[in-house]
Order: structure tokens, then sequence, then C-alpha cells
């Protein structure tokens, strides 16, 4: 059984007093060779090391990806995906502890991912499809159930909204509703708004600015920002030069209730974080 609660890492349930809520840190690891933040790659034994490095540098969580989801990508059938993500969920957990999330919209991908001992399963389809709610419920997996709107393919023709605070939230709860019918304990779910996922610049500020609207009862909140181009359209640099972007954006999701930041740079994202929280003295990581 791959059980998971969030709140093992993250106690964002009522019973725990607010300075005693803790932010917790999901490292990004890209098994692919086309991620749009440039630090993909393919090779399973430098993702193991990159991986352990961030486990080092403080990483709580892993989040191994093996399909770009990014716009206009490219996508992957789950073969070749497992043959990129499993080496390295494989070598992973052989020399660590720390809890693996795979990130795939595959059932076949996320079922052989949890059997090499992933804990949670990050899907950016928001768990629209029964087979991977009914994964989810019989493994008693984690999950994250991320907001898009269309597909990777089309998703940021032209996004609309009649008001994407709103409309963000009530689709996740929705979708939360439908997981909790299936059998999904809440507190095994974390939301994520998708930043950058059938959004404007504008529509990925406004999700930031109000994320506390976004929560769902009894499930963490989940932010990534990290490197996304709201952060290069904002200060006109490359991805590779969006790190201050990305602190900025990470620390307006934990004043606004985040429960886990979704970073590609770990070691710089612990030591922010650590000074920020400590000076705001009402949560800490």
């Amino acid at each position: 059984m791959n059980r998971w609660m969030w709140k093992q890492i993250s106690p964002a349930n009522k019973t725990k007093p607010e300075a005693q809520r803790t932010v917790r840190i999901m490292g990004i690891l890209n098994v692919t060779p086309d991620s749009f933040s440039g630090d993909g790659r393919l090779d399973a034994r430098e993702s193991v090391e990159m991986g352990l490095r961030m486990v080092e540098a403080g990483a709580d969580i892993l989040d191994v990806g093996g399909e770009s989801s990014r716009p206009f990508a490219d996508p992957v059938d789950d073969n070749q995906e497992m043959d990129r993500v499993l080496p390295v969920i494989r070598g992973l957990r052989e020399q660590s502890d720390v809890p693996i999330s795979i990130d795939t919209r595959h059932v076949r991908t996320a079922r052989a991912a949890l059997d090499e001992g992933a804990v949670i399963v990050n899907d950016i389809r928001g768990l629209s499809d029964p087979a991977m709610r009914k994964l989810i419920a019989e493994t008693c997996a984690g999950t994250v159930i991320m907001h898009m709107q269309g597909d990777p393919s089309i998703m940021q023709t032209a996004p609309a909204y009649d008001d994407v605070v709103m409309d963000v939230s009530e689709c996740l709860k929705q979708r939360v509703t439908q997981a909790v019918h299936d059998g999904i304990d809440p507190s095994r779910i974390a939301v994520d708004p998708g930043i950058g996922f059938g959004k404007t610049l504008e529509h990925n500020l406004q999700l930031i600015r109000y994320l506390d609207r976004i929560r769902v009862e009894d499930c963490a909140l989940l932010l990534g920002a990290s490197r996304k181009s709201m952060i290069g359209a904002l200060l006109g640099v490359p991805v590779n030069q969006r790190l201050e972007g990305s602190l900025a954006a990470a620390a307006a999701g934990v004043c606004r209730g985040a429960d886990v930041i979704r970073v590609h740079d770990v070691a710089e994202t612990r030591r922010f974080l650590t000074v920020f929280l400590n000076i705001l003295g009402d949560r800490q990581i």
C-alpha cells in the first residue's frame, strides 16, 4: 500500500494552530529532453544523482516527470514515459527514503511508479480519468489535482475565464468532490491552480494574489510557479535567470496559504523561505 497523507509533511488541517503549520518543498526532477526550464535529462544515473542532491539541499518530496507539459509540447506515450522514469524512481528508492511523486497523466505509468515505491501521483489532468481515480483509491496513494484549461498542445492559444479565481476554485472543488466520491480521502489530496496551464499573465497573477480562495477544505494547497513564463514576461529574462522571480512567487504563495511549493531551485528556495518564514514568525519550514 502506498499510503500517503499530506498532513505527514504539511499539517494544513484545522486541528493545528497556524503557528505549527509547515511549508514543504517539492523538488522538480525532469527526465525529458524538452523541459521548458532547460533542466531536463534522460540519463537515469545523472537524474538519480540530481535527485539525491535535491534531497541533500532540503527537498521534502521529489516530483519525477517523463513527459514535458510545456505549451505545444509533443505528447509521449506511456511506454516511452515508463522507460524514462522507472529507472530513476528505482534508483532513488534504493538510495533514499524521500517521498517520490510521479508527474504523469498516464494510468499505466502511475501504477508502475507506485509499484516501484512512489507514493504520490501528480496528475496535470486533475484526475479527470476515472481509472486514475480508481488507482489512487485502491493504493491509498497521495495525489495532486491540478487545474488545466485545454491540453498542452492548445492551452495557451486563447485562454479565457469569466472569473479566473472563481472558475479555477469551482473546478478544483468539483474534482475533489468526485475523487472523494470515488474513495479518495481528502487528506490524501493536494490541489494546484496550475500556473501557466491555460492562463494568461494576468490570470496567473490573479491566482497567486488570491491563492487562499482556491483552498479546498481538508486538502493541501500546492503552488508551482518556478521559472514559469509569467516571471519571464514580468522581468524580461530567459528561463535561466528567473530565480529571483521564482522566490518572489514562493513568498507570495506561502503568505496566501500554500502548504507545498514546487520548485527547480531547492537549495535557494529553502534558504530563502527559512529566513522569510522566521521573520514572519507564523509558519515554519
